[in-house]
């Protein structure tokens, strides 16, 4: 990568907006355009010093009172020398600054070039750099928990760990191979599949992990099924915390998909209230109850809803074959009046059947810890250890099955050659997850994918 100046702009709205710089010009460029109230230049003040100052472009009026700040290499975040510049955040001011730091010859930085920079340069491995898009796009606290800690090398480290100690049980094999008149003592088949093995564990655990990951990072698609009137779209407005529904006494008010985002703890649900599903020949009802069932068959949980005041019916019935199969709760609403459903009947149906009233509240919290459960992730350890990458539990799950395979060698007598062509295929794979052995097109890539001025 050539050592040109990029800018952008780092802030998506708002009453800041900071302008960013990375490149040997930085604080060059800067000086153009921001004269420090104290007097010469930002590049003459100590780095990493904040200082305040105006905005004046062309020997022009004063377009912005604002802070600036230099950073010099290697003592930055991209290994570069840099700048910032903290602004008003209009965007009328910052065009003009960008438009200006353009006329210097500083140009604009491409979608992720920042953090591809920190990577080149050594400052992130490539499982850090990929956090920086996680920990931007987290909506949940427990999201932005898990990817701040990958920022900050939880996964990087532990794949390191595990490389290192298998190219060291391949450097021994391959002293053992290459000079056999040397007085090496043989790398033991005994220690080698202790190693082996460790290693596999360590990468199955952290590839399994992805399926939560990406639950916890992607949010859960979750349907709400019953008949018409069971309070279906009533628990859709207690579960947000305010009415997004409408909610009448008619049968069939609910005709198209209604979907909102209801958070959980760690779980982002993303939710479908449908159309009561009955047999009908009205056709919009009937396009809408079809609809219903399409985004069941996709969903990942269903809360089939029942009238816990009336007796089960044919409709019930149907929505109970519906939801046989699936990661599904019987949900047995309107508790807070009198009971004539048969709750045993449910039972045989559902491994899950919670009573509650979506009118009062009453059992929603119980609702509520259910769901992450059901999910695994109510116990979970946000520790950086979750993988929400595809890329990286995809070379996880090929390093832990070269290690398995090079297990089966270790203990099969097989020769050192063939143990080693496995393990060196798993240390391969885990180099493409820090980036040690990764092409310039995966890099490319993977950068294409993050925001501009990060």
């Amino acid at each position: 990568m050539s050592n040109d100046t990029i800018a952008a702009i780092a802030t998506a709205g708002g009453p800041i907006g900071i302008i960013r710089l990375s490149g040997a010009r930085a604080a060059e460029a800067v000086d153009a355009v921001f004269q420090p109230a104290s007097g010469g230049k930002l590049s003459e003040i100590p780095a990493n010093y904040l200082t305040y100052g105006q905005i004046r472009l062309e020997e022009g009026a004063p377009l912005d009172c604002c802070f600036a700040v230099h950073m010099n290499a290697p003592r930055s975040s991209t290994g570069e020398n840099m700048a910032e510049l903290q602004c008003h955040g209009s965007p009328a001011v910052l065009l003009e600054i960008m438009n200006a730091l353009y006329r210097l010859g500083v140009r604009q930085a491409e979608a992720g070039e920042f953090t591809k920079r920190a990577f080149l340069n050594g400052k992130l491995d490539l499982a850090a750099a990929e956090a920086v898009n996680d920990l931007i796009a987290s909506r949940t606290a427990e999201a932005a928990q898990n990817a701040a800690a990958q920022l900050m090398g939880a996964v990087g480290s532990r794949i390191r760990q595990v490389r290192d100690e298998l190219v060291e049980m391949v450097a021994h094999f391959h002293a053992v191979i290459d000079y056999p008149d040397e007085e090496i003592d043989p790398f033991l088949f005994e220690n080698a599949q202790e190693v082996i093995h460790r290693a596999a564990a360590i990468l199955y655990r952290l590839a399994e992990s992805y399926e939560r990951g990406r639950i916890m990072h992607e949010g859960v698609p979750c349907v709400i099924l019953g008949k018409p009137n069971t309070g279906k779209s009533t628990l859709l407005n207690t579960l947000l915390g305010r009415d997004r529904a409408i909610v009448t006494e008619m049968p069939g008010t609910t005709r198209d998909i209604i979907e909102e985002t209801v958070r959980l703890g760690p779980v982002l649900l993303r939710v479908s209230d449908t159309a009561g599903i009955r047999n009908t020949v009205d056709p919009v009802e009937k396009e809408g109850i079809d609809r219903a069932l399409r985004t069941a068959s996709s969903a990942s949980i269903i809360l089939a809803v029942f009238d816990s005041s009336e007796p089960l019916t044919d409709d019930d019935l149907m929505v109970m074959a519906r939801a046989t199969g699936r990661t599904s709760i019987a949900v047995v609403n309107k508790s807070d009046l009198p009971s004539a459903v048969d709750l045993e009947h449910i039972t045989r149906y559902f491994q899950h059947v919670l009573p509650i009233s979506a009118k009062t509240g009453e059992g929603i919290d119980r609702l509520t810890e259910l769901i992450p459960h059901l999910l695994g992730l109510d116990t979970a350890a946000f520790d950086g250890e979750m993988i929400t990458n595809a890329r990286q539990a995809a070379a996880l799950a090929r390093a832990a099955s070269r290690c398995e395979e090079a297990l089966f060698g270790a203990q099969s007598g097989m020769t050192y050659d063939a143990v080693i062509m496995d393990a060196e295929g798993a240390i391969a794979a885990l180099g493409e997850i820090t980036g040690q052995n990764v092409t310039d097109d995966i890099v490319n890539k993977i950068f294409e994918n993050f925001c501009v001025g990060k």
